[in-house]
């Protein structure tokens, strides 16, 4: 970050061009690209597929515009998860209403067949996907659910709803960096994601986009090249034509191409700083390794706390370690929640609480430890016992 400083204050708008002598940092036009670079294999992709930039709704919002072109005769239906995180259900809503839909008629969610908050099973998904068939046209999903941990079979129904004509995207947000992903080779059409859980970025930081080769090609009309369907901005123009000011736009082929503005150097800087991270410590395969074993460990010792706690708390997450990343959902009793989450924070542990009565644990395999989890449940069992006196 003081690099970024030290360019700013010594070289101000030349270090769009110029880089820092000495400096890591590449320049302002390229710090995107650099990025791009290296958060493509931590998604599974190639770098072209992939552009640094915006944040997650922003992007999903952009993917829409892009590849939503409904036919109220035809494919109109966008098809979301009961549970979806807010702001894809809002995104989804607009988006239809946008087109003078109906959201009675337009908006399809999968709703569980156990307990409302229980896991989706594939087969489950796949059948909505099979009823709606001729009448959907997007299909949203999460890779990994924000509520219960669950992860989906993301290439299974990715390549279902491809077959019946439905354009596939997903939400990544607690997904990427945390799982291995091979969007690419699971043919994935779209997706996207946020930088500030998994990847470590800082809250509110510039989030990421993927678009499959195949969708976002530059077409050749009249000697003149476009990209259908796309909402453009100077920096998804070529880096030649940016600063030419003629108003002559030269689309970007790949992700990239769906660039508006110049991104904020400062999140792009934090970013890379902790893709850095990920590079030294060897990818995402031994990563999730070290977490399937961290979440193993957290599991068991929740799962032989004594007979009084345990009948206060459920883990609604799967239990198969190919059905979740690194989170355990915690379900506790109706109104324990806020008195848990004061004594945990009372003994320094920092988890993160969704109403009405989830906590939401995640060893890090970047940073914590197998000690880490034991101290949490040392933790969590005071917290229960504080919570039965109020």
């Amino acid at each position: 970050m003081q690099q970024y400083f030290t360019t700013w204050a010594t070289q101000g708008v030349f270090g769009h061009f110029k880089p820092l002598v000495e400096s890591p940092l590449p320049t302002w036009l390229d710090a995107d690209a650099r990025a791009s670079d290296s958060i493509a294999p931590i998604v599974g992709a190639l770098p072209s597929e992939v552009a640094v930039m915006e944040t997650l709704t922003a992007n999903l919002h952009l993917l829409l515009s892009a590849f939503y072109k409904p036919d109220i005769n035809g494919r109109h239906k966008i098809i979301i998860e009961n549970q979806a995180f807010p702001s894809d259900h809002f995104a989804a809503e607009s988006q239809i209403l946008h087109h003078n839909l109906s959201l009675r008629t337009s908006l399809v969610t999968i709703e569980s067949s156990g307990l409302p908050q229980a896991a989706l099973s594939t087969s489950h998904i796949l059948s909505i996907i099979e009823k709606h068939a001729s009448t959907a046209a997007i299909l949203l999903l999460p890779g990994i659910q924000f509520y219960t941990g669950q992860y989906f079979d993301i290439p299974t129904i990715t390549k279902t709803a491809q077959a019946a004509g439905i354009f596939v995207i997903w939400d990544l947000a607690h997904a990427v960096g945390n799982v291995p992903l091979k969007l690419h080779d699971w043919n994935v059409d779209a997706a996207v994601w946020c930088s500030y859980k998994y990847l470590n970025a800082g809250p509110g930081a510039v989030g990421g986009l993927f678009v499959h080769e195949r969708n976002s090609q530059v077409n050749s009309e009249a000697g003149e090249l476009t990209f259908a369907n796309r909402l453009s901005g100077w920096w998804g123009s070529s880096k030649a034509s940016r600063f030419a000011m003629d108003n002559k736009f030269v689309p970007i082929p790949g992700a990239s191409g769906f660039q508006l503005s110049n991104p904020s150097i400062l999140d792009i800087t934090s970013l890379n700083a902790s893709l850095e991270v990920f590079a030294k410590a060897g990818g995402m395969l031994p990563l999730r390794e070290r977490s399937v074993r961290l979440t193993a460990h957290l599991e068991v010792l929740l799962q032989n706390m004594n007979a009084y706690c345990a009948k206060r708390f459920e883990i609604i997450t799967p239990g198969d370690k190919d059905q979740r990343g690194a989170q355990l959902s915690l379900k506790l009793q109706p109104g324990l929640l806020d008195t848990v989450m004061e004594a945990l924070e009372e003994r320094g542990v920092v988890v993160d609480e969704r109403r009405p009565d989830v906590i939401r644990v995640a060893p890090a395999p970047l940073y914590n430890s197998f000690e880490d989890c034991w101290l949490f449940v040392e933790a969590f069992n005071e917290a229960l016992h504080a919570a039965e006196k109020q």
